[in-house]
């Protein structure tokens, strides 16, 4: 009876591992993708991206322009001003685009007088929020670089850099 008892209990033992092997697996620790599926794939285009990132950083309170120095953004100005020209959202962005991740680098300028690092986090959170939402892609950086800081009196200036007006009469 003790012969049947141990074998009973070794195999009670063997169920028991091969249980715990079979409900842990590795894919159970990483999440399924959004863009794959058994129906198939969907890849999302850089430009994409860039200008869902471009869009999420200029509807932030503080942010001026989202680009480079004051020649990109009066370039810019000119073709928006052009019948038929049109606005470009990916300036100022640039992104790498894997299967399920994305990382962001943004150049933006910020209204003189904000608090430049709350601004910084605003966009952040901003784009990445965007990015996962729209895309199912998962934002693994936003790198912000701010370029320049808008003031009040360059508005006064034309995309040249020649004043609006006479200076006198």
């Amino acid at each position: 009876m003790s012969e049947s008892t141990s074998s009973a209990a070794d195999g009670a033992g063997t169920e028991a591992a091969s249980a715990r092997t079979t409900t842990s697996t590795p894919a159970a620790s990483t999440p399924p993708s959004a863009l794959a599926s058994s129906g198939g794939t969907t890849t999302i285009a850089e430009g994409v991206v860039s200008k869902i990132a471009g869009l999420a950083a200029r509807d932030v309170a503080g942010v001026h322009a989202v680009g480079g120095g004051g020649a990109a953004r009066a370039l810019s100005s000119l073709r928006e001003r052009i019948p038929g020209g049109t606005t470009n959202f990916s300036q100022g962005v640039r992104v790498e685009v894997g299967a399920e991740e994305a990382a962001v680098d943004l150049e933006i300028v910020a209204e003189y007088g904000v608090p430049i690092a709350d601004v910084a986090h605003q966009v952040r959170r901003s784009v990445v929020s965007a990015i996962e939402r729209m895309t199912g892609l998962r934002v693994i950086e936003v790198n912000i670089a701010v370029g320049d800081v808008h003031l009040p009196e360059d508005d006064a200036s034309s995309p040249d850099g020649a004043e609006a007006g006479p200076r006198v009469r």
